[in-house]
């Protein structure tokens, strides 16, 4: 998919944030997925560049496992002055091992258990290294389906620190923001410590291209709680046989998030937030 250097039809705000992306390399030990799911730092340095978005969140693929190392790789190639990672590993790692993660640039960690039959860790982990990791200011970034996040919401609760809900929450898309986890979601966000992220309208729609449903659902979120969302493409779109161009999720932006002001707020403060980003020249 070739990116070039594109004028969008907003401004990108200076320091913009994709705050949920993977880099898939395949030249580190993997589950044989790698080659097939393949999304090089060097590539999406390209499309980065094209589409002014400086900084990047990397989320651990699961082609690797707990094996990070091209996580931090990634984050030492694009920049760990614009750049962190969200790791994923088991309970059992060391203090030290978790002080070596954030010296890399590891900023969270990812419990990705929509689909429990290919998730890595476990939820029940969640809780235990929250706690472990509440002094280095990371985040607990949930993936996990509208039901789960009901159902999971009394231990949800108790996370201390900061904690990021990917994907839109993944709500019902025939429901959408009647869902009864809407409702979860906003009184989460009220307590102060949790985001949620605009991205993967194709894993929140019925509809299909171009996933009019999700994007009223993204939307609806930028009108409720702007202040405490995220967004990111979710480059290299491991679930779609038909990639997505980035710079037709980019340019969705324009219509999900109306004016400057809010894109500013979405793309380059929250980010700051969450992920400890140097604060980026006021406008």
């Amino acid at each position: 998919m070739e990116e070039s250097k594109k004028n969008l039809s907003f401004t990108m705000p200076e320091m913009a944030c994709n705050a949920h992306l993977h880099i898939i390399d395949p030249r580190f030990p993997n589950n044989g997925k790698a080659e097939a799911q393949k999304g090089t730092v060097e590539e999406y340095r390209k499309i980065a560049a094209g589409l002014h978005l400086d900084r990047a969140v990397f989320v651990q693929a699961k082609p690797f496992g707990c094996d990070n190392a091209c996580l931090l790789d990634a984050i030492q190639k694009f920049g760990p002055e614009r750049s962190v990672g969200i790791a994923v590993v088991h309970s059992t790692i060391s203090d030290t091992e978790l002080k070596a993660l954030h010296e890399g640039g590891v900023r969270g960690l990812r419990f990705s258990v929509w689909n429990p039959q290919n998730a890595v860790v476990s939820f029940e982990e969640c809780l235990p290294l929250a706690q472990r990791t509440a002094d280095l200011g990371w985040n607990m970034q949930l993936h996990m389906s509208a039901d789960q996040l009901v159902e999971r919401l009394p231990v949800i609760r108790e996370l201390p620190g900061k904690v990021v809900i990917d994907h839109m929450g993944r709500l019902d898309p025939k429901l959408r923001t009647e869902d009864p986890a809407y409702a979860a979601l906003l009184e989460l966000v009220e307590r102060g410590n949790v985001w949620v992220k605009l991205s993967g309208p194709y894993l929140n729609t019925t509809q299909g291209y171009p996933w009019n449903d999700a994007s009223a659902t993204a939307k609806k979120l930028v009108q409720d709680i702007p202040e405490r969302l995220l967004w990111g493409t979710d480059y290299p779109h491991v679930t779609e046989k038909v990639k997505p161009s980035e710079t037709f999720l980019t340019e969705m932006l324009a219509d999900w998030i109306p004016t400057d002001a809010l894109r500013r707020k979405i793309l380059v403060e929250n980010p700051e937030e969450v992920y400890g980003f140097a604060p980026a020249p006021s406008v």
